[in-house]
């Protein structure tokens, strides 16, 4: 018999925690042990893209993080679906499902998902669920320092479709980002995509680019995303003199072919769970210079980390790359398909 499994988003937002729920719940689609139900924000982004991939969608409103009529289509849903797990990928919906749980016969047990390697609330939800999946040992290092049980904490890590990531990265027309910022070819370029929020530090980013000007003056840098910073480092990049070097892209739908088009990808974060954009980079072969946080340290290799906050590091280990690059592969383990048989796993130690 299948195990039946409410997967549970909020789904307001398209960013790295999203694709993934996309991506597992696509494999899982296909698995002979599995029968499940998406609940997440009739009106997102997840719902779509998930009903297009022959996800079923139960839509509900989820217009806050806490939204009770969100608890309420889930105390429908699980009366309905009668699930084994419910299975919840961020903190809101983990707090939800715990409130929402009380109300569904059979009882069902909780996964959460943990995907950011910041501190938990003494007390909080994350200590109700029945099991946790840490995507780094970082992440469960950093639970388990906060008191939960290590033997609820199973680390799999965040999977991609290598084969998705190159066909999108080859699309035509794919978009020539480099004639758009006026870098010709054979110029380096330097990528980073992140939210412009504090932990990816995307300002010590830009103080490596003005350190590494005149180690190569005709470097150029790229940062795609947005975020409550925006104003901030626009503000950072005019005071150093780079605005002709480094760029702010705002929201790039079209990311793999920024990351194909890149000599050198970097990730300066504070704070980083995993890193699942730093998948797409290895199995477009692009190289990969990153800072040790978090579960960085658990995809790129020791000579191409940095510590964090070190804009001069971080500036010569670029150009290092970019004289002697490093092109990396994608292991296995780091597949959507893997991430699938794992979760399965799992499952099937709860029922």
């Amino acid at each position: 018999m299948a195990v039946r499994v409410l997967q549970v988003d909020a789904g307001r937002e398209w960013r790295g925690g999203q694709n993934q729920v996309r991506l597992l719940t696509r494999e899982l689609r296909r698995h002979p042990e599995v029968d499940q139900l998406l609940v997440t924000r009739d009106t997102g982004p997840l719902a779509a893209r998930a009903r297009v991939e022959g996800v079923p969608v139960t839509g509900v409103t989820w217009d806050m993080g806490l939204d009770p009529r969100a608890w309420w289509g889930l105390v429908r849903a699980g009366r309905g679906w009668r699930p084994d797990i419910i299975h919840v990928h961020e903190s809101h919906a983990l707090s939800l499902a715990v409130w929402a749980r009380r109300w569904i016969r059979p009882t069902p047990r909780i996964v959460a998902h943990r995907r950011v390697d910041f501190h938990i609330r003494p007390h909080g939800h994350w200590f109700a669920a029945d099991a946790i999946v840490a995507v780094s040992d970082a992440v469960r290092r950093v639970l388990m320092a906060d008191g939960v049980d290590g033997s609820r904490v199973s680390v799999i890590a965040d999977g991609i479709d290598p084969d998705e990531v190159r066909t999108a990265a080859d699309a035509p027309p794919a978009r020539r980002f480099r004639a758009e910022l006026g870098v010709a070819d054979r110029a380096p370029l330097a990528v980073n995509v992140a939210a412009l929020v504090g932990h990816k530090d995307q300002a010590t980013l830009i103080r490596a680019a003005a350190a590494a000007r005149a180690l190569r003056p005709d470097l150029h840098w790229a940062i795609a995303g947005e975020g409550p910073l925006r104003p901030s480092l626009l503000a950072l990049v005019e005071s150093l003199g780079l605005t002709d070097r480094v760029h702010l892209l705002g929201y790039v739908t079209e990311v793999d072919a920024l990351i194909r088009q890149a000599s050198v990808f970097v990730m300066s974060s504070r704070e980083e769970g995993l890193g699942s954009v730093v998948l797409h980079a290895l199995a477009l072969g692009t190289p990969v210079v990153a800072t040790a946080a978090g579960g960085l340290p658990e995809l790129v290799p020791a000579e191409q980390l940095v510590p964090v906050g070190d804009a001069a590091r971080l500036a010569q280990r670029v150009v290092h790359m970019l004289d002697r690059p490093m092109r990396p592969t994608l292991p296995n383990r780091f597949t959507a398909a893997a991430m699938a048989e794992s979760v399965v796993a799992l499952y099937r130690t709860l029922v």
